[in-house]
């Protein structure tokens, strides 16, 4: 009966009602938005993390990141690679020489990271091919070439065909040096990663470097991003001379970023449904005044105060729920359509976009994990906004109500 008579009663003036169903469903999908957007751009950034900078696991000895030493290779590096293959999580793998020196030319010089890499292995891996923007890749035939980032390009005023010089220590610690001609130009989505990272061919580091065949690091890329803790399990137990690290470990900041703007989501959730409360406790305290007569009458026929409480109670709840599947289906329409058609947001400044690591291009999720979250934030709201207007209506004494 109660349930009923609080159907009945948000009806009663229908305008009202409506509005404030209306402004709940706009406040709902506000936050979703909000959260889409979130979700967009942090999904964006881990998977530019893992397909274009570090991987899922990155395998190192255990010495080799305290100074990037030379001599700090992977031992039986073959059986290493074969091994590592045979997994059925694994999608493809990356070896890579590395070491920190200097790049010099006419211009200026900066210190990089300088990565030798096996070219057909890199572009497909980590596809770097499809971020040339002026230039070519390698030739196969050519010797000490060399790709560096837009960034850096553009500090000292480089272009493909310029003279660069790599200055570095070898395996037996002395300083070497070699000439590199410029053969293309990349940008990524991180400007930040440009500026300090260089390519070369794997064979032509490795032999500044005496180091032959051998190379300093694994990057593994998954088939499922949910197979990150139990490969790196499988690595760990097979290689415990081997320091292997997740995608999180190496990249703290982005796993940082990840919790950060989930907890973002809900307070951005939590102040939009706290001033959506606030219209909710009007419309209520203007329904139990409006009807002080009749909630007068109800009290001096014997209905028991607890009813009256619930009565208000079931007439807020309804009303936010009325504008709740309105504001998901909104949310999840308009997700949808972005999360195909993307955001562009160049017009934002793409070097700024690019400074933090974040692409131009963002493509909107709905939030379904946060969905109960989002329920439950609802809820809660409207049974806190229905609290003040039903204090009202259990104050109210029957022989005064009724003289109103």
């Amino acid at each position: 009966m109660i349930l009923s008579m609080a159907w009945r009663n948000i009806w009663r003036n229908k305008l009202r009602s409506l509005i404030i169903i209306l402004s709940i469903s706009i406040g709902l999908f506000a936050g979703i938005a909000v959260a889409a957007l979130y979700h967009g751009m942090i999904k964006s950034r881990v998977h530019l993390v893992i397909n274009s900078e570090v991987g899922h696991i990155q395998l190192h000895d255990t010495d080799f990141k305290k100074n990037y030493e030379a001599k700090y290779i992977l031992q039986e590096h073959d059986e290493l690679v074969k091994t590592i293959s045979q997994l059925s999580q694994v999608k493809t793998m990356i070896p890579r020489s590395i070491t920190t020196g200097m790049l010099s030319s006419v211009t200026g010089s900066a210190g990089v990271q300088i990565n030798g890499i096996h070219p057909y292995l890199e572009y497909t891996g980590s596809s770097l091919s499809k971020k040339l923007v002026e230039g070519r890749l390698f030739d196969t035939i050519k010797h000490n070439e060399i790709l560096i980032g837009r960034k850096l390009a553009n500090k000292f005023k480089l272009k493909p065909g310029s003279k660069t010089v790599l200055t570095f220590t070898d395996s037996s610690g002395t300083i070497v040096s070699g000439a590199f001609r410029i053969a293309g130009i990349y940008q990524t989505e991180n400007a930040p990663m440009d500026e300090r990272n260089v390519y070369v061919p794997i064979w032509d580091l490795n032999t500044l470097l005496v180091i032959g065949n051998a190379f300093h690091e694994i990057a593994v890329i998954l088939k499922n991003d949910n197979d990150v803790e139990i490969v790196q399990k499988i690595l760990q137990k097979k290689y415990p001379q081997l320091k292997v690290e997740s995608w999180q470990e190496i990249s703290p900041e982005t796993d940082l970023m990840v919790n950060t703007v989930n907890q973002y989501t809900l307070i951005i959730m939590v102040i939009i449904m706290m001033a959506l409360s606030f219209g909710i406790i009007n419309t209520m305290l203007m329904a139990v005044l409006e009807r002080t007569r009749e909630i007068g009458m109800m009290l001096a026929l014997g209905t028991s105060r607890i009813k009256i409480f619930f009565l208000i109670l079931f007439e807020t709840i309804f009303l936010t729920l009325a504008g709740t599947p309105i504001g998901i289906l909104i949310g999840w329409l308009v997700s949808n359509y972005f999360n195909n058609h993307g955001l562009d947001f160049s017009r934002m400044g793409s070097e700024m976009m690019n400074s933090f690591g974040f692409s131009t291009m963002i493509y909107p999720e709905f939030p379904q994990d946060k969905l109960p979250m989002i329920l439950l934030i609802v809820i809660t709201t409207s049974v806190l906004s229905s609290l003040l207007p039903a204090i009202k209506a259990l104050k109210l004494q029957p022989v005064e109500a009724l003289s109103r």
